[in-house]
């Protein structure tokens, strides 16, 4: 029985489909939805360029309240992005949506630890955030989830793909 699931979204151009698909099967299961989003930490590059322009205080500043900021600026889109597209019919689409989290962290680590946090059912993401190519059916986020998931996943395929007929 599927009572709760995860949506995994990368906010990229296929987020909106794979959106659907996971907001479909709340409805189909009655279930409850919830959202992750990972922000990647910054890499060591833009650490030391933020190093050599703020001094200690203002860099202890910027990594409290400024990515404090950036996270609740994505919740805060992913929900108009949800509002959207659903429109004024959608407010219960939207009442399924529990929790819209945005953590910093590698991606599929963010995305297997919530699902056991959450103990959820079932885990939804998409199989690429960007245009795929033969050589890589799948994205590395997609494909470290599938391989370490300890629930189901629904896997959703790029539209692109299959138009082009690509197997």
């Amino acid at each position: 029985m599927i009572r709760s699931m995860l949506y995994a979204t990368d906010l990229g151009l296929y987020a909106p489909l794979v959106m659907q698909h996971a907001l479909a099967l709340a409805r189909t299961f009655n279930a409850d939805l919830y959202v992750v989003h990972a922000v990647e930490p910054m890499g060591l590059f833009a650490e030391s360029v933020l190093q050599s322009y703020l001094d200690e205080q203002a860099l202890n500043e910027f990594h409290s309240q400024g990515l404090n900021t950036v996270i609740a600026n994505i919740e805060r889109r992913v929900l108009e992005s949800f509002r959207e597209e659903l429109g004024d019919e959608g407010e219960q689409d939207l009442a399924r949506i529990q929790a819209v989290r945005v953590l910093q962290g590698d991606p599929s680590q963010v995305i297997l630890d919530q699902a056991q946090k959450l103990s959820v059912d079932l885990l939804i993401v998409g199989s690429h955030s960007h245009r795929a190519s033969a050589e890589t059916p799948l994205g590395r986020t997609a494909a470290r989830v599938l391989q370490l998931a300890r629930v189901p996943v629904y896997l959703v395929p790029l539209v692109e793909r299959r138009r082009l007929g690509d197997r």
